[in-house]
Formats: C-alpha cells, sequence, structure tokens
C-alpha cells in the first residue's frame, strides 16, 4: 500500500458500487474468496490515501429477485430475499477489509440489528469522517429498486464527489457488446441524456436520472485491473465517465 496521500484536487469522499457478480471471482455463483480479499485490497490501498469511501454491494452473486418473479415468485418476496443476499456479500467484504487492517462498518437498510447497523445518514457520515468504510447492505430497503439506485441514492445522501462503478468484465461503456464485437467503440465520455436516450445499460433509468439531477458524476471502470480504484480517487482518467459535461 502506498502511504501517499490522496490529491487534495480529487476526490474526497465517493461511493463505490460493487456488484455481486464480482465476488463471485471464477465460480459460478456464491462468493470467492479470493475475488474478495482482492476487491478489499484496492479499497484499502485507497482509504489509506486518506479518501472516504461509502460501499454499495450486490447480491446477485446469490440471488436475483427478477429471475425468480419469472419463475412464479411474488416479486416483493423475491426483492426481500435479494435484499438478504446484499447482506451475506457485504459481512463477506467487511471481514475481508478488517483483515487488512480497515476499520469497517455495515449499515442495512432492513433490521438485522444483530449482525449491521441500521441505516441512518449521519451517523453513516461520522463515519466516514473518522477514516471508517461504510458498506450500504440491503439496497434502499424497498422491493422493486435496484442496488445501482441505492448507490446513487447513497452517493447523494452522504455528499459524495463521484459514483464509481465498478466492472469486473468490461472498462468501461460501449457502443456495442466488446465481447461479441471486437470492434466496439469505447467512450470515455458519455453525456446524461445520450445514456438515458441510447441506453446503454450503465444502470437502470432510476439510478441515472437520480445523478442526472443532483448532477453526480459517474465513473464506469474495471476494477480488477490493479491499481484502478487508486488512480481514480486521485484525479486520473480512466474507464467512462457520465456527466453534465466532458471533464477537462
Amino acid at each position: 500500500m502506498s502511504s501517499e496521500a490522496a490529491d487534495p484536487e480529487a476526490f474526497r469522499r465517493v461511493l463505490l458500487k460493487v456488484s455481486g457478480e464480482s465476488l463471485k471471482g471464477e465460480r459460478g455463483y456464491g462468493i470467492d474468496p479470493e475475488a474478495v480479499n482482492y476487491i478489499a485490497s484496492e479499497i484499502s490501498s485507497a482509504v489509506v490515501l486518506g479518501v472516504e469511501m461509502g460501499v454499495v454491494v450486490g447480491g446477485g452473486n446469490i440471488w436475483r429477485g427478477a429471475e425468480a418473479e419469472t419463475e412464479g415468485m411474488d416479486r416483493a418476496t423475491a426483492d426481500y430475499a435479494g435484499m438478504l443476499a446484499t447482506i451475506i456479500c457485504a459481512l463477506a467484504l467487511q471481514d475481508s477489509l478488517e483483515r487488512h487492517g480497515i476499520t469497517t462498518r455495515t449499515q442495512s437498510a432492513i433490521n438485522v440489528s444483530q449482525i449491521a447497523e441500521p441505516y441512518i445518514r449521519r451517523r453513516a457520515i461520522r463515519h466516514l469522517e473518522k477514516g471508517r468504510v461504510v458498506l450500504f447492505a440491503a439496497g434502499t430497503g424497498n422491493p422493486y429498486v435496484s442496488t445501482d439506485t441505492a448507490a446513487a441514492l447513497r452517493a447523494v445522501e452522504i455528499g459524495a464527489s463521484m459514483l464509481l462503478m465498478a466492472k469486473h468484465d468490461v472498462d468501461g461503456i460501449y457502443d456495442a457488446d466488446p465481447h461479441i464485437h471486437p470492434n466496439a467503440k469505447k467512450f470515455e465520455y458519455v453525456g446524461y441524456f445520450e445514456a438515458l436516450e441510447k441506453r446503454l445499460g450503465i444502470m437502470d433509468s432510476t439510478a441515472l436520472s437520480l445523478c442526472m439531477d443532483n448532477d453526480l458524476g459517474i465513473n464506469v471502470f474495471d476494477l480488477f485491473k490493479p491499481g484502478n480504484l487508486v488512480k481514480l480517487v486521485n484525479g486520473g482518467k480512466l474507464g467512462t465517465f457520465v456527466g453534465a459535461e466532458k471533464p477537462i
């Protein structure tokens, strides 16, 4: 880990969105300890620079409410089960972060008081000010709402400078699936309206609209290239930036 302080002109506080898919590593489902350890290491490298970091964790590696609905399950019930999956993922990441020496707090949008704090905005901000990583679990606590929307909401609530959308299989936003189309063009910058109109798959429209309404910039990047997270919080340019105007 670097001991250098983060660039004061870059980002003092950020919200990192980590998908459940990222935690499964090379496995078909579930949690891969090696993948979790890697993610914790990358987060630790950014936090020791003085960056205040909140993290929203998905749970798609364990459960997907939309898929359960197609198989006949009540959608609200399926989504609540998905919230429990995000809590499992958050606890796994919390454990790994603490083994890296990073003080961590998990806050849940649903009541699981024996294993996580309830989500309280002012308490979360106080944790961040004290240098603790705050893991936001259980989405917004509401069914029919994605963890992308939860990430956008929490980022706005805590006053984050940027929403970092971590990917595990792509390094930004393309005009076509780069895994299928080798000549797909990667965007360095995409405006909010363009992202909505072209349905580029960055996040769902509710989350994207929330970012647009609050002028919250989004950076889509590959978390699994070592050093990318530190580069971003230090003001480096990589991946794809989504915002009102192209950064200088």
